[in-house]
């Protein structure tokens, strides 16, 4: 951890000092409208590097902070409230088992702890859509054995890494959404073959499967149990007539034209 912070502190200095070599050099030349906007563009994009550094940075915090382990929760309130309101923190929602309330923060990202008078209910369908879960937050939910339904739809976060610990749902996932993860490839949909109990899978709108028709029957084969949604069978499987060979029209007219003539 620190020789990776070393190098990025050493190439971060490398750069500034070349930046600010380059700079001086401008400086020191003779004063031109040429020079005057090199001078400006050159602090622009010195900028907007430092911006874009920043922002990642930022943004690659909040997702560790988001996804961290509420093992304090866990150890006070059991495992049912911690997984409930880490689902709340990340802006989610559930359904505790044979209840038809559903739990869900509001606009600000506030909830009710009215889940806490529950801590012996199993949660039975939650909804993640467009959170910055990730495989790190998985652990918060891994001991929830009685979840039957899991929206992940437009999550960023989720990967190959994230769908091959999906296999602790095993024996109770019914129902599976999976739309729009730019993440997710051919290789992470293939660890869905330990959700045995499968029965609805939403695979629209991955951007990274080239070939979704392909995809769906391999699935449909993987899990025959399980209706999959999102994916025509003819996208990646047929052929388009541009991609046929033109015919010859020049080369058929000559051999008309060389025929015998009529007498």
């Amino acid at each position: 951890m620190a020789a990776s912070l070393l190098s990025q502190a050493m190439r971060r200095c490398s750069a500034h000092t070349c930046t600010v070599a380059f700079r001086r050099s401008l400086s020191s030349a003779p004063s031109s409208v040429f020079n005057r906007f090199l001078l400006k563009l050159n602090h622009h994009f010195y900028d907007v590097k430092n911006i874009v550094g920043w922002s990642s940075w930022l943004r690659t915090r909040l997702v560790r902070r988001k996804n961290k382990l509420f093992s304090h929760t866990r150890q006070r309130f059991g495992d049912n409230i911690a997984a409930a309101y880490y689902i709340l923190s990340v802006r989610g929602s559930f359904r505790f088992a044979g209840q038809s309330e559903w739990f869900r923060p509001d606009s600000r990202g506030r909830f009710s702890y009215e889940f806490l008078s529950t801590p012996d209910a199993h949660i039975e369908h939650m909804d993640l859509s467009g959170t910055l879960i990730n495989h790190d937050g998985l652990d918060n939910l891994v001991r929830q054995n009685k979840l039957q339904t899991l929206s992940l739809r437009g999550c960023p976060e989720v990967d190959d890494w994230f769908i091959g610990r999906l296999h602790v749902f095993g024996e109770s996932l019914v129902e599976l959404d999976l739309s729009h993860c730019s993440c997710v490839t051919v290789g992470g949909l293939a660890a869905l073959k330990n959700l045995r109990k499968l029965q609805l899978l939403d695979i629209s709108g991955l951007p990274l499967l080239q070939s979704p028709g392909l995809v769906r029957i391999l699935v449909e084969e993987m899990l025959p149990h399980c209706r999959v949604t999102g994916a025509d069978y003819e996208r990646g499987l047929t052929q388009t007539d541009s991609l046929e060979p033109p015919e010859n029209h020049s080369e058929t007219s000559s051999h008309t034209n060389t025929g015998l003539r009529p007498i």
